[in-house]
């Protein structure tokens, strides 16, 4: 355990130049590890895998294969700021896969949550080992490891890793950022360039999407969380509480009730909108918000969301209730 045990002379990230620091002396790092070798990583298109492609980008170039997986529960415009930021404007060697049909398809009428985060997981794990075994000459697999995974599990991460894979395909792991907190990642993203959005991307659960559309996934009501959660995420950036809100996020649950639109009579589905503020996610607060704005994103998730009827406001704090509804 000795080496995965932040150093106790390691100062904390806290200004761009100790962030400055940081990437150049993991760069160099990077450079001993890996030599002329070829690096693989999953690119999901959080903070801290994508400070970990951001640095090996800088450090080895196309030695570096990213592979981002969308699995169709990744909010909206996510896979394509992947594409964007990755590819086009750090010329990454990013390989796509757009494996929306086939996890959607897997989890059809699955209601249980914990199989749902199963059969999500273990396909990912497919998904990546297929892909992996199409390139040659991969001797290390990074991964976003950072140190509050170490303290609370290990040196592996059981929603970003993909310690699943079969023998024939273990490689050396590439960890740059396993002694960094999360709020020191953020700093070195920054530093990176990485943008803002995706650097102070919300907490995300493994699953995405998939926890958040309550009960057995179905395209149109998924489609319905991730356009109503866009709505939400829109307008508390334009209102200023993007970052002071620790997390919002909004859910549909599998069931419905009667209302009315543009005068006629309809049977469609509740929005759920979670907004809450913590400290260490054990416990939390439901963040007060403005009532205008609450009746503003009320009558846009109404009247833009297709299939959606009613908006309702979680208002239960942590504990009785979790965070996350699934």
């Amino acid at each position: 355990m000795a080496d995965n045990k932040r150093p106790e002379s390691m100062e904390r990230i806290t200004t761009s130049a100790l962030a400055e620091a940081f990437i150049e002396e993991q760069l160099a790092a990077l450079r001993a590890q890996i030599g002329d070798k070829k690096v693989l990583l999953a690119l999901s298109g959080g903070v801290d895998s994508s400070v970990v492609a951001a640095l090996l980008i800088k450090a080895v170039g196309k030695q570096l294969t990213c592979v981002h997986v969308n699995h169709g529960l990744l909010r909206k415009g996510e896979p394509e700021q992947v594409i964007e930021v990755f590819r086009n404007q750090m010329d990454a060697n990013l390989v796509y896969v757009d494996a929306v049909d086939r996890f959607l398809d897997k989890l059809e009428g699955v209601e249980e949550p914990e199989r749902k985060r199963k059969i999500i997981g273990a396909e990912f794990i497919r998904v990546f080992e297929e892909e992996a075994r199409k390139l040659d000459g991969i001797a290390f697999l990074a991964q976003g490891t950072i140190y509050p995974d170490i303290l609370e599990s290990g040196p592996v991460k059981s929603h970003h890793n993909v310690g699943g894979l079969p023998e024939d395909l273990q490689f050396e792991l590439v960890e740059p950022l396993k002694f960094l907190y999360k709020d020191e990642v953020r700093v070195v993203g920054t530093a990176l360039g990485l943008p803002d959005n995706m650097v102070y991307r919300q907490p995300f659960p493994g699953p995405g999407l998939g926890v958040r559309c309550v009960g057995a996934i179905t395209r149109d009501r998924l489609e319905a969380v991730r356009e109503s959660d866009a709505i939400l995420r829109e307008e508390f950036a334009k209102n200023g509480l993007a970052g002071k809100v620790w997390q919002y996020f909004t859910i549909v649950p599998d069931f419905k009730s009667t209302g009315i639109t543009d005068g006629l009579r309809t049977y469609d589905w509740p929005v759920v909108v979670r907004a809450v503020n913590t400290v260490d996610a054990v416990t939390a607060e439901v963040a007060e918000i403005d009532f205008k704005l609450m009746a503003h994103i009320v009558d846009r998730i109404t009247h833009e969301v297709k299939g959606v009827n009613r908006v309702l406001w979680d208002l239960t704090p942590k504990p009785t209730g979790t965070i996350e509804w699934e």
